[in-house]
């Protein structure tokens, strides 16, 4: 958690603490609290809303950035077979389709 040690994180507390003072700690300690709270109901009902939209179960494993790796996007890519063959596309296309317009 952003490179804080135990050590680290009850220095910060008791850095806390003397500045706060005994008497605002507690108002502090409920405060955090129910903030954490507020931001992970926030977080939960967000990503049920958007399932609910999209209408299907999101895998967020699989579009955490972290877990993207170039190689395996690459690896897919070409084990997806094209959903019509190549000569199909290039049948399909009308003369004049992409062509670069003539300069005037």
């Amino acid at each position: 958690m952003f490179g804080l040690t135990f050590e680290k994180l009850f220095i910060l507390l008791v850095i806390v603490g003397l500045f706060l003072g005994p008497s605002r700690l507690p108002v502090a300690a409920a405060w955090l609290g129910r903030t954490a709270r507020k931001s992970r109901d926030f977080a939960r009902s967000a990503s049920q809303q958007l399932e609910e939209e999209i209408g299907e179960p999101i895998d967020w494993q699989r579009l955490d950035p972290r877990q993207l790796d170039p190689r395996r996007i690459i690896r897919e890519a070409l084990a997806d077979e094209p959903s019509e063959p190549a000569a199909a596309r290039q049948s399909a296309r009308r003369p004049g389709d992409g062509d670069i317009p003539p300069h005037p």
